[in-house]
């Protein structure tokens, strides 16, 4: 084990191991994944943050910025193309 890293239990009583304050649990998030839409096409942290903000649509998605998305706690740089094209699938886009 990597120094750092401290037992989490979830209140499912799964196991893991992790070295920040996220409560996310790896074992919950891989059930807890859509089969369709554009949430199963990104990462768990992705998800997670858009689901705190409550962004579960692409029209909820659709009025923020890519700067105001990036700036969310687990969403990352390689997220933003999978939401591009998404939303533009659909006929929408990042607000400006």
């Amino acid at each position: 084990m990597a120094a750092g890293k401290s037992l989490r239990i979830c209140e499912k009583g799964h196991k893991f191991y992790k070295t920040s304050e996220c409560k996310s649990c790896p074992v919950c998030d891989k059930e807890n994944k859509p089969k369709s839409g554009f949430l199963s096409k990104l990462s768990a942290p992705a998800r997670n943050a858009l689901g705190f903000e409550g962004i579960d649509t692409l029209e909820k998605l659709s009025y923020y910025t890519e700067k105001e998305i990036l700036k969310l706690h687990g969403i990352g740089p390689a997220s933003l193309p999978i939401m591009r094209t998404s939303l533009e699938e659909e006929g929408l886009s990042f607000k400006e």
